[in-house]
């Protein structure tokens, strides 16, 4: 493996933890509270990305490294390249989708809410 295709994996690894992070952050928020100050704005940022379909900057760069490397590069946003083949399946529908996007909302909440309660009790 070349250097290029290296850094091509690891901006991969560092675009998918970030997006983990955006959907299962505020379950670090209860141990950890003041993850909130870096959870909130991702969250936001991954939204607005997703609401107006815009490219996240670790795409091109991705891309800029894979065509150094030799590979193929695509077109499109990384959701669409690695995620959606696999949280959307051809089988799902419009129901699911929006139960899946309810779920991530109502994790979310529900962690925030604990977090907040537990620490709102520790003063």
């Amino acid at each position: 493996m070349d250097v290029y295709s290296l850094l091509t994996d690891l901006i991969v690894l560092a675009h998918f933890s970030f997006i983990v992070f955006i959907i299962c952050g505020g379950l670090l928020v209860i141990r950890w509270p003041k993850i909130a100050f870096i959870h909130l704005p991702a969250v936001v940022w991954g939204a607005i990305v997703e609401f107006f379909g815009w490219i996240c900057p670790l795409t091109p760069l991705e891309n800029y490294f894979r065509n150094l490397a030799g590979a193929n590069q695509y077109s499109g946003d990384f959701v669409m390249r690695y995620l959606v083949p696999i949280i959307y399946p051809e089988t799902l529908t419009s129901t699911i989708q929006t139960v899946l996007g309810i779920a991530v909302i109502v994790i979310n909440v529900f962690a925030y809410t604990i977090a907040l309660r537990k620490h709102m009790h520790s003063w």
